[in-house]
């Protein structure tokens, strides 16, 4: 069963008021019978599906209003890394990497695979971005590797092998620079590169950031994308001006931050982070081993702080989070004004875990906000009482 079709309403109690945004659970999906992860969720730029990967090494297509299923890519044989739609060039082709050693593009109508890259015998591919300066490259992060491909024709046209010492774990085009690629890995590097022209090391790398820990997460932020922040696998945040390679702020003690007007739980982890352009500000979003999530302000100038939660996503998940789609890229804040005139719904978004199930959340003000929709006809799995690889970069 892939969609929920006989539910119960359970009312549930009205928050305490205050000056924090507390999201009712709208439905849960069950995406498997198995013992299968959630590990990423990531919509069409039109809203009209969702993605979502799974430790069962597939990926599913979902709506993101109603939640109706509507098919499966299937075809990796290993675990898949990540997935991405390539936008409006080919609005319709969906990609994923994975630890077989392939990039593949799927047609998201269809669920069929439209191509494969093969990064090589052994190799495992960590992530992956499309773009360069004509938007004609895919570059992947490998074992210790960056390759660079022509998405054109699927030719390998660069080998950057000797930036980083350890998996690459992320590689990102820079959105308002497409010909700057940044690469972040397990050797607590961040590689800054140059794509046009004939790509080298020798010539095209143009700085490095050295972090100093293993890198899980690392996105951009800022009016012209010049910030980055970065998640470690021991759960630190930095924040970067990656331009002249200056560190603004590190929170090494990050979790400590967010714990201590964190009410419900200690902060376990982090999960990603999120940043509004119209408000100017940066979210660092973090859970507990029970499913509790928090969105956490964070101050980058001035007093560097992270703040107490402004947003809490509570009641929806039994273990580990692993992924946070928001239903609307421009939230002036996190209540529901910006997303609401959007979205009808009242949606917020949707999350995805280590308990197999992808939760759909409202918004502040929904009518249905005190209202908890859950499945009489799915089996819950009992909550793991041990995490494997948590940390681990795939």
């Amino acid at each position: 069963m892939e969609t929920i079709t006989a539910m119960d309403v359970e009312e549930q109690p009205s928050p305490t008021p205050n000056n924090v945004n507390h999201f009712a659970l709208k439905n849960s999906i069950q995406t498997n019978f198995g013992d299968d992860y959630v590990f990423q969720i990531i919509a069409k730029d039109d809203w009209s599906a969702m993605a979502v990967s799974l430790s069962t090494n597939s990926v599913k297509l979902y709506s993101p209003v109603v939640g109706q299923y509507y098919g499966e890519c299937k075809g990796h044989t290993a675990t898949i890394n990540q997935i991405l739609f390539s936008g409006h060039s080919n609005p319709n082709i969906l990609s994923s990497c994975s630890s077989d050693g392939t990039i593949r593009a799927w047609d998201s109508r269809t669920f069929q695979q439209v191509s494969t890259i093969n990064a090589g015998p052994s190799q495992e591919v960590f992530s992956f971005s499309i773009g360069g300066s004509s938007g004609n490259l895919i570059a992947a992060g490998c074992d210790s590797q960056i390759l660079l491909w022509d998405w054109r024709n699927n030719k390998q046209i660069a080998c950057l092998e000797d930036s980083h010492v350890d998996d690459v774990t992320q590689v990102h085009f820079v959105p308002d620079e497409p010909g700057k690629l940044i690469s972040a890995s397990v050797d607590g590097l961040i590689c800054i590169f140059d794509t046009t022209g004939d790509i080298n090391e020798d010539d095209h790398l143009e700085s490095v950031i050295n972090v100093g820990t293993s890198i899980a997460k690392v996105g951009f932020f800022g009016e012209s994308y010049q910030k980055l922040w970065c998640l470690t696998h021991i759960e630190t945040l930095g924040i970067w001006d990656w331009k002249d390679a200056r560190n603004e702020v590190n929170f090494s003690d990050a979790r400590a931050l967010a714990s201590e007007s964190w009410t419900l739980d200690n902060v376990d982890y982090f999960i990603d982070c999120h940043y509004s352009r119209e408000a100017e500000k940066l979210w660092v979003i973090g859970g507990t081993n029970a499913g509790t999530l928090g969105y956490f302000p964070v101050s980058y100038s001035g007093m560097a702080t992270i703040g107490a939660a402004e947003a809490i996503l509570e009641g929806g998940h039994t273990s580990v989070v692993r992924s946070v789609l928001p239903m609307s890229r421009i939230h002036s804040g996190l209540g529901s004004s910006a997303s609401s005139s959007i979205y009808s719904s009242d949606i917020f978004g949707w999350t995805g875990g280590e308990d197999g199930r992808l939760c759909c959340w409202l918004s502040d003000d929904s009518p249905q906000k005190n209202q908890s929709w859950i499945s009489s006809t799915l089996i819950m799995k009992p909550e793991r009482t041990c995490k494997k690889n948590r940390h681990h970069p795939y």
